[in-house]
């Protein structure tokens, strides 16, 4: 099975620690890197996680709090002083479009790569991204401004080649990808072989959903379906429940609910208040609902399967 890893850089919310960094992940998916949100501070987690620079492929900014977006103009200049000649793109809400060109234009002069800018709409559930082996699509969010979260999905690949068959009935590697598609195979003396005997199935295609921040939406679960793994805002435990909705955050059980409704496989909570000297009672609170629930921190790297 391909690597499907997310790479936990900063999971800490607004007010800064010395536990936890700005919000910042990588995902890395069959040999590519993509980044979620770009905080303060995510260069130094980027070196700490041994993820190399260059390989960071595009960034997806889910909305325009500092804490999620203060650390892009510094990225990008440190991409330029690496030599960086491959484009980099950049998904983020529209108003982002004009703040990012002032900001290239007085830090970032001379750069050998092209920054391009994709303006998202938050409103609507969209691929915004799409290669040979992923999509990436929006989730509409609720939250002080507008904002949204990123799911991505890997493409289903072709059935896998029984070894043991093509070697037991000689068939040449020109003939395999034609197999992988469904066709059969005929032998020298006339003999079909059908091609459930010759293939497995490929394995299903994963889903990563990463929903920060937003209140609690009822209807999210929906939206998220089925996904492998969910990363929802679990900002306060369920004591803060009314601070949750004022500040259009969510509780940790709230996020359990949305991941049991959705069906999804594992629940990775993040972006904590400060007020937390460690997040225990926030875990216990979402497992009680939904008990493959874990904790992200710093440097954690967390296998979608």
């Amino acid at each position: 099975m391909e690597p499907f890893n997310v790479h936990v850089l900063g999971c800490g919310s607004a007010l800064p620690t010395l536990k936890h960094s700005a919000s910042s992940q990588v995902v890395e998916i069959r040999g590519k890197f993509f980044m979620i949100d770009c905080g303060e501070g995510t260069q130094i987690q980027l070196r700490r996680s041994r993820i190399g620079f260059t390989k960071i492929s595009a960034v997806f900014i889910s909305h325009l709090h500092g804490d999620h977006c203060f650390g892009l103009i510094g990225l990008i200049s440190t991409f330029g002083m690496l030599g960086r000649t491959a484009p980099l793109h950049v998904y983020a809400p529209a108003p982002m479009g004009p703040l990012l060109k002032l900001q290239m234009e007085m830090f970032c002069t001379g750069l050998e790569f092209k920054v391009e800018f994709h303006p998202v709409d938050t409103t609507r559930q969209l691929v915004v991204y799409e290669d040979r082996s992923l999509t990436v699509e929006t989730v509409p969010l609720e939250h002080r401004i507008e904002c949204c979260g990123y799911i991505f999905r890997e493409k289903a690949t072709l059935p896998h080649i029984r070894r043991d068959m093509i070697d037991c009935f000689e068939i040449p590697v020109s003939q395999i990808n034609n197999i992988k598609n469904g066709a059969d195979w005929t032998t020298a003396d006339g003999k079909v072989i059908a091609n459930s005997r010759l293939t497995f199935p490929a394995d299903p295609p994963r889903a990563y959903a990463y929903c920060c921040d937003t209140r609690y939406i009822p209807t999210l679960y929906k939206r998220v379906e089925g996904v492998n793994l969910l990363y929802h805002d679990s900002t306060y435990d369920s004591s803060c429940s009314e601070r949750a909705r004022l500040y259009f955050h969510s509780t940790s059980q709230q996020a359990a609910q949305v991941a049991r409704d959705a069906h999804a496989k594992e629940l990775l909570l993040g972006h904590f208040s400060a007020r937390y000297d460690n997040e225990d009672h926030i875990l216990k609170e979402a497992q009680a609902v939904f008990p493959n629930s874990v904790l992200a921190k710093e440097g954690l790297v967390v296998p979608v399967r």
